[in-house]
């Protein structure tokens, strides 16, 4: 069975790549923009179209994924410019916020929905932490503004839920992939 990864992400590639040695990474085409306006069906769709436009290309199990950062049911999505991730950063200086991701694996051309939402706190951040994160760069390709696996992490004060799916791959697509008779490597 071959598995594909319908994603440019570095970070997807990684962490599928921890339990599977062999996968083609082939990168949806679509636009990561939808109309629906409720944060869970909104990453749902945008992860079927993306599975779907590679599966309807090349033979095997397609994942899509779809992540969003949502605060008091606004969603979060990648910042256009630095002032538009210090302004991300300030809005969730000190507050919970959700982390969700939606997936959809086509195998056999049956599709498998699902999504995860995780917890996240940040401390309480000053105006100069909030300057040294935007200048690393790491907040400008990230939903939210931020990456927990990487020097974001210092802007986390707990999560409660997956970790993995803080960083856009939750481990349920891992399970599922198992399911279907994926073996570990």
């Amino acid at each position: 069975m071959k598995l594909i990864l319908a994603s440019q992400s570095p970070r997807r590639r990684e962490i599928l790549g921890r339990f599977f040695r062999e996968f083609d990474v082939i990168p949806s085409q679509i636009s990561e923009e939808s109309n629906v306006q409720d944060s869970i069906a909104d990453v749902i769709e945008v992860a079927k179209k993306k599975a779907w436009d590679v599966y309807k290309e090349h033979d095997g199990t397609v994942i899509g994924a779809d992540t969003v950062v949502t605060l008091d049911d606004k969603i979060l999505g990648k910042p256009k410019s630095p002032e538009e991730a210090k302004q991300m950063l300030g809005l969730l200086s000190g507050k919970v916020h959700e982390v969700i991701t939606g997936y959809c694996i086509i195998h056999e051309g049956k599709e498998i929905l699902g999504y995860e939402i995780t917890k996240v706190k940040f401390r309480e951040l000053d105006k100069d932490e909030i300057e040294w994160y935007i200048s690393t760069g790491e907040p400008l390709d990230k939903a939210g503004a931020y990456g927990i696996q990487g020097k974001g992490g210092v802007l986390v004060e707990w999560i409660k839920g997956d970790y993995y799916n803080v960083i856009g791959f939750p481990m349920k697509i891992i399970v599922e992939l198992k399911k279907l008779g994926f073996r570990f490597s």
